[in-house]
């Protein structure tokens, strides 16, 4: 797709706003109060079905990401996934997508096309996450829309609060209710199995990643805001 990875604080600034302004728009369609948080009605089995849709859209556009054969389901590991920290993995055997069921399930549309991406044969983690977020938002269901659109407002905001904090806190005013009630909810599932467990595992994940040629480790995941940012610089979201 040769998008550039470079960008400035203005950049992200502008992009994150809109970013806001999308979410806001979604999460009010949905619930049609600002300060209601979304419940997601469809079980992971049907999100599993529905993520086709959004990637056969994508691929209406960009052809090499084109899903062919639907596979994938919940972990049966999903307890000790959830004490790792993390949400799903593609399994090295079978080549299922697995998906730790315990999440809350606003975030299954996105984890799941996240390692769907992995299935097609994409290793980065940064562009798995930025494959995962198109393929969301592209699907014509609003639920998915808002997975992916929140999932992704979660990694702009958690670059600002390490970037400049008071611009992090004007942002945030800016952001429904709603949405920081489903964030709420997603830190105090995370908060309820933290273990020392969680930190050495991601020690040794991050080791790994570098040794199989993922040269930013555990930083992959949050630098798909490089590809963002570039992405929908003359785009509409």
């Amino acid at each position: 797709m040769k998008i550039e990875r470079d960008y400035t604080d203005a950049d992200l600034l502008v992009f994150t706003k809109k970013l806001i302004a999308k979410t806001n728009a979604v999460q009010f369609q949905l619930t049609q109060n600002k300060n209601t948080k979304i419940a997601f009605p469809y079980s992971q089995e049907k999100v599993f079905q529905m993520n086709t849709e959004g990637y056969k859209n994508v691929a209406t556009q960009y052809s090499f990401f084109q899903y062919s054969v639907l596979s994938g389901k919940q972990s049966l590991f999903s307890l000790p996934l959830t004490y790792m920290g993390f949400g799903g993995y593609l399994n090295p055997f079978t080549n299922e997508a697995q998906v730790n069921y315990l999440l809350p399930m606003y975030h299954s549309p996105t984890t799941s096309c996240h390692e769907m991406a992995h299935q097609m044969g994409y290793a980065s983690e940064s562009e798995c996450n930025f494959i995962g977020f198109m393929a969301s938002v592209k699907n014509k269901d609003l639920y998915f829309k808002y997975s992916g659109y929140s999932f992704a407002l979660r990694y702009c905001l958690a670059n600002w609060q390490m970037r400049n904090k008071t611009v992090y806190k004007q942002l945030l005013q800016t952001v429904h209710p709603g949405i920081l009630k489903n964030y709420e909810e997603s830190d105090d599932f995370w908060k309820a199995y933290e273990t020392p467990i969680e930190t050495g595992f991601h020690l040794f994940y991050d080791t790994f990643l570098k040794w199989n040629q993922q040269k930013d480790g555990m930083e992959g995941y949050s630098k798909f805001v490089n590809l963002m940012v570039n992405y929908y610089k003359n785009k509409p979201l």
